[in-house]
Parts: structure tokens; sequence; C-alpha cells
């Protein structure tokens, strides 16, 4: 079980189905409520890197924009993903710990492909790399 918080900068009934979706799957969730792109990423990412949830998802109508914002916060590392296999290598090689989502591209199929890949994902390391220097 981990603690995922969600925001978005429009209510979006695929935002409410991911919310439900990882409920189902024993997940703590808490969803905020949409607010402008910019002070929702830099909050949920602040509340990521303070460990008050293990991992977020934040999602504006590219992605984007969100993931810029997010990652302006110490400690968070926001990757956008479009795709279940960019969702696992963003946990797997990079240690996301945010997912940055696009509402103009998801739909609930493909929103489930993504996080569930990403909710599945570990941290492998990365050959001679550690992210605490970047």
């Amino acid at each position: 079980m981990s603690k995922v918080i969600i925001g978005a900068d429009e209510e979006r009934p695929v935002v409410e189905h991911l919310a439900a979706r990882l409920r189902a799957a024993g997940d703590e969730v808490t969803v905020l409520p949409a607010a402008a792109w910019g002070p929702l990423a830099r909050s949920l990412g602040e509340r990521v890197a303070r460990g008050e949830f293990d991992w977020g998802i934040v999602c504006c109508w590219t992605g984007t924009g969100v993931t810029m914002a997010a990652n302006k916060v110490p400690g968070v590392r926001a990757a956008l993903c479009v795709d279940a296999q960019t969702a696992e290598g963003a946990r797997k090689w990079n240690d996301a710990n945010v997912l940055a989502l696009s509402l103009r591209l998801l739909s609930e199929p493909l929103a489930d492909e993504i996080v569930d890949a990403f909710r599945a994902g570990a941290y492998g390391g990365s050959e001679g790399e550690s992210l605490a220097v970047l």
C-alpha cells in the first residue's frame, strides 16, 4: 500500500477514475481540488518531497507545465509519461516519484496502463550515476 496524492488543473472524470482505481488496489489516495497548474504542481511536489506521500500524479492539458513546475521542487523527480513503457522506465532508471500526465491524451484505459506500470515499478539503480548528485 502506498500513500498517493493526485492533482490536476481541471476537474476531469479520468482523475477520479484513477483515484478510485488506486483505492481499489489498496492505496491511500488524496485528490487535491483543481487549481492553476503551477501552484498545484509545486504544492503536490512539496508534499511528496517532505515524505507526506510516497508518490504523486499531476496533470495538466499537455502535462509539460506540471512536469516543469514539479521538478523545481528539490527532491522531486517528475516524469511526463504517455505510455506504460515510459512510466516503467521512469521508475526503474530515473527513480521518478511524481508521474505527470497529459489530460489531452488521457483515456481511462491508457491512464490505467500508465499508472499500473508506474505503481509497479521500482528503482533499479543506474550504471555509474547516482540520483543524489542530480
